[in-house]
């Protein structure tokens, strides 16, 4: 079983948009049963509250549901449960430093850093452009799937 957890600040926008994006892809290819994927943030701000809208509206066309949803925090126990901790961008592996006292991180990687053009992810709750988020997500969700199996994980 590959235990992946996705990770932004608020765990609203881009991080559940990465979880259900990774669910949807396995579950196309038919290998749902060999993973565990989840999101949650690295800040306690959005704790509880549901998906952003603008991820809901960008994820709907393409049947992706994320009902139920709502935003919770990376605790010390994911950090070990977890075999991969996916993050948006780079503010993100500071908070997971300090969160974590300077662990080495070493289950921690930028979701695109699997592409040929690793970069951070944009925060739309930013930018207001779930566009360009989603399809950076895609890229480092596909990516990351091709990586596993290069790497005979799946």
């Amino acid at each position: 079983m590959i235990k992946v957890l996705m990770v932004c600040h608020g765990n609203i926008c881009r991080s559940p948009m990465a979880e259900f994006v990774l669910k949807d892809m396995v579950s196309k290819e038919n290998i749902s049963d060999k993973f565990i994927i989840a999101s949650a943030a690295t800040s306690r701000e959005e704790i509880g509250n549901p998906v952003h809208h603008g991820t809901r509206n960008k994820l709907a066309p393409f049947g992706i549901s994320v009902t139920g949803k709502t935003a919770v925090q990376i605790t010390k126990k994911d950090y070990e449960y977890y075999d991969y901790i996916l993050i948006m961008d780079e503010n993100n592996r500071r908070n997971l430093s300090r969160m974590f006292n300077n662990s080495s991180l070493s289950k921690v990687h930028g979701l695109l850093d699997f592409s040929e053009n690793p970069r951070d992810i944009a925060d739309p709750w930013y930018t207001g452009n779930f566009d360009i988020t989603y399809d950076d997500i895609v890229e480092g969700c596909s990516t990351f799937l091709s990586w596993l199996k290069e790497k005979g994980e799946i």
